[in-house]
């Protein structure tokens, strides 16, 4: 976990006990008292976080307090299945317990929903990416969940990839030499990624005669569109790949899938996600 993951861990333990810890069981549990909790899949989903979750357990209790996955990251779980144990004194295993849940009940829920859009485009060439649109604090999370349910990382920030959007070329009043542009970038940066959005069929041929533009993303285009930018990268310059985004949900992807585009993606893998029904029974241990 990078270090803003464990700040992040850090917070939501802050928020929930707030220096005075969790008064309920200070005063309801013998401090001798020592459970395992087990955690459930209320309904059938691809478990992510469990990194985290241990984590979160090594926060609270340190040595005293194991965290033991049963069903990996990436891996299915059913209704009723065990997910994963948390074993200690029972004053910590519930001091643990709803920020546990709480990172993996929201995980799961991306790497569920990434896993679905996965299953429908798997009998394409198209590889399925991800997004920026992702919770503040959570990208290393919410990315690592996208790779647990069989999607790709896009570019993690604004400093591992060049991506020239329509909003970059409106905020210059001058024309821009793209060439020259591109020439300074690869000579700075020789093994960053270019890519360039366009929303017309004319900037497609336009970039693609440009040479050191790796990606083009294909800006809400209708299907049609899509198979004539395809047409015109295998005709003007077979090495550049192709983005289709926007529109894009599990009753088009395939369709999108078909057009021979080489990525699809979708900012619903995080950013409107439902998380997963997660439980944690107690038993004395």
């Amino acid at each position: 976990m990078n270090r803003l993951s464990r700040i992040l861990v850090e917070l939501a333990l802050e928020e929930d006990l707030n220096g005075l810890g969790d008064l309920t069981s200070r005063h309801f549990v013998d401090a001798r008292h020592h459970s395992r909790g087990r955690i459930m899949a209320r309904e059938s989903c691809v478990i992510s976080g469990s990194e985290v979750a241990r984590h979160v357990c090594e926060a609270v209790g340190g040595g005293d307090l194991a965290f033991v996955p049963v069903i990996g990251d990436g891996s299915s779980a059913e209704t009723g299945d065990l997910v994963a144990t948390i074993e200690g004194p029972t004053r910590l295993v519930l001091q643990a317990e709803r920020t546990v849940l709480n990172f993996m009940q929201r995980l799961s829920g991306v790497a569920t929903v990434t896993r679905n859009y996965a299953n429908a485009i798997a009998h394409t060439r198209a590889r399925l990416l991800d997004t920026r649109k992702t919770t503040p604090g959570w990208r290393e999370l919410e990315k690592a969940a996208v790779l647990h349910g069989g999607g790709t990382n896009h570019r993690i920030g604004l400093y591992d990839a060049i991506m020239v959007k329509d909003n970059h070329l409106v905020a210059n009043s001058d024309a821009i030499d793209l060439a020259q542009r591109i020439g300074e970038v690869l000579a700075a940066h020789p093994s960053i990624k270019i890519e360039f959005e366009a929303d017309r069929l004319d900037q497609v041929e336009t970039f693609l005669k440009i040479e050191g533009i790796a990606v083009i993303l294909l800006d809400n285009m209708s299907n049609e569109q899509l198979r004539e930018a395809v047409a015109l990268r295998d005709r003007l310059s077979p090495g550049t790949l192709l983005e289709a985004s926007g529109g894009v949900n599990l009753k088009t992807i395939a369709g999108i899938a078909g057009t021979g585009v080489d990525f699809i993606s979708v900012g619903a893998l995080t950013h409107s996600v439902r998380s997963i029904d997660l439980g944690l029974d107690l038993e004395a241990a």
